[in-house]
């Protein structure tokens, strides 16, 4: 039991951000990873030029890494925005597009866990056409993935963080994966559990990892407070971690804390290079 147990990807749009994004893949493997994920890296376009794809399909393949999730469209994330899909106009029409492009990507590599941000809550805009086109686009996101073997995730952010965002509970995201699931009758729509979103909303997390296991896609981790690696707040991961194992949870779990203010290269010293490589 404990960190060594566990299967660790490293997200790259987080970590190693010091670097281009196409040196990051090579720099996590010399920090002793195989596994990574992403957030979508083109910001400003969910239509990349194919050489953009290309490059980055290129950089993953020649340090060995593999890509184990990827956003879908999220806007400017970093940044004010927290999705897409359930943005009317322009931001919906913009997901919509990618949707092909992120799974074809995803197919070429070989990543099969694809995270659709829900979106923030639209000043004017009727919170029920904002869920209605949202169930839309994440059908559409569920059937482009299964259609490359992937499961879709719905993730659950944190309120104080994310305050015009709606899934801001675990059971809130679950409401929706059930619903996506019911309505395209393909199961692969998942929760993605973050313990750091979640301890911010103040849920009780063993209780969340024993009511959500089975319906959990996809696990990230950062420490609370700071959003930091393990060790530098009060969460405890390692028990946490060990509760999913326990309950059936044999994903991966993405690193996804921020390195503070040293290099990302040195911010894994809370876990043994021995339990790094994928297994």
């Amino acid at each position: 039991m404990g960190y060594p147990d566990q299967r660790f990807d490293v997200n790259l749009s987080i970590l190693f951000t010091e670097l281009p994004l196409l040196e990051r893949p090579a720099a996590a493997v010399a920090a002793g990873f195989t596994a990574v994920e992403l957030w979508w890296p083109w910001i400003e376009t969910p239509t990349p030029p194919q050489a953009e794809l290309d490059a980055l399909k290129k950089a993953l393949d020649d340090a060995g890494t593999q890509l184990v999730g990827l956003n879908f469209y999220a806007g400017q994330l970093p940044g004010p925005d927290r999705g897409a899909l359930s943005v009317p106009g322009e931001e919906s029409d913009r997901f919509r597009a990618n949707i092909e492009v992120a799974a074809d990507f995803a197919a070429s590599v070989g990543c099969t866990a694809l995270n659709a941000l829900y979106g923030n809550r639209v000043e004017g805009a009727d919170p029920q056409v904002q869920d209605a086109l949202a169930l839309e686009n994440l059908v559409l996101a569920a059937r482009a993935a299964d259609r490359i073997g992937a499961i879709l995730l719905v993730e659950t952010l944190n309120k104080p963080e994310s305050p015009l965002y709606p899934l801001v509970s675990a059971p809130a995201a679950i409401e929706v994966v059930d619903k996506v699931n019911a309505a395209t009758g393909l199961g692969n729509a998942k929760f993605l559990l973050d313990l750091y979103h979640l301890s911010m909303n103040g849920e009780d997390l063993s209780q969340v990892i024993k009511a959500y296991a089975a319906k959990t896609g996809h696990v990230q981790i950062a420490d609370n407070p700071g959003r930091g690696a393990p060790g530098t707040g009060t969460l405890p991961l390692e028990r946490l971690l060990d509760e999913l194992k326990d309950a059936g949870y044999a994903g991966w779990v993405g690193l996804e804390y921020k390195p503070g203010d040293r290099p990302s290269a040195e911010a894994f010293d809370w876990l043994p290079a021995s339990a790094r490589a994928a297994g």
